[in-house]
């Protein structure tokens, strides 16, 4: 456990460093979601319907903005091959990478989830869903998306693979996160989406550190 919080500050630590890189998703899942009122119009009933899917599409983006760096750096200057090395689980430093991306990307977009739940008219019950949601489906981005990230390291056109690999893996994080907020807006209950939702949680957790580690272990051989 000691090895992992010592991975978790580390990345926090050189995040600090880059402010402008770590402020850059929640900047774009901010100024993305907003500009759909704009353009859409002000009708509250028609912002109502679509506010939800369009904030964890949003959300969504804006954490796969990141994904790219999550072990780019550390394999570039050599301490993934190091870390890989060491006496900690290949699984425990993957799981660690993914934690400190979703302190740095997921916490601040759940933060500012309440910001756009009323600039798309939600409701208190709806901004409130909407928070419990991301809050469960954004670790759930950055643990299948550190699996992308393992399988594409070191590869051209890392990027553009990273998202034909992640996106569709996180459909259905989308799905039940935006259908929990929608029937939470229609007088029902989002009981169903969100142990949906959190059995998706708990298949990640068990199941992306392993299957980074193994994609780390052949991408840094």
């Amino acid at each position: 456990m000691s090895g992992f919080v010592a991975i978790v500050q580390r990345d926090l630590r050189l995040a600090a460093r880059r402010r402008i890189d770590a402020l850059l998703p929640v900047a774009f899942f901010v100024v993305a979601a907003s500009l759909f009122p704009l353009g859409v119009g002000p009708e509250p009933q028609v912002l109502r319907q679509i506010g939800p899917g369009i904030v964890w599409v949003c959300a969504l983006l804006a954490a796969m903005l990141s994904l790219n760096n999550l072990f780019a750096g550390d394999h570039a200057d050599g301490s993934l091959e190091q870390m890989l090395l060491s006496s900690h689980p290949a699984a425990l430093i993957a799981g660690a990478k993914a934690c400190a991306h979703w302190l740095l990307t997921g916490v601040p977009l759940i933060l500012a989830a309440p910001l756009l739940g009323l600039l798309f008219d939600m409701s208190g019950a709806g901004i409130g869903t909407l928070c419990l949601t991301l809050l469960l489906g954004t670790p759930i981005l950055s643990l299948l998306g550190s699996v992308g990230a393992a399988l594409t390291l070191g590869l051209r056109s890392a990027g553009v693979l990273l998202l034909l690999l992640v996106l569709p893996l996180c459909m259905p994080a989308l799905i039940f996160g935006s259908g929990a907020v929608a029937m939470v807006e229609a007088g029902m209950s989002a009981q169903g989406h969100l142990s949906l939702l959190g059995a998706l949680l708990l298949l990640s957790i068990a199941g992306a550190p392993v299957a980074t580690a193994a994609a780390l272990r052949i991408s840094a051989a």
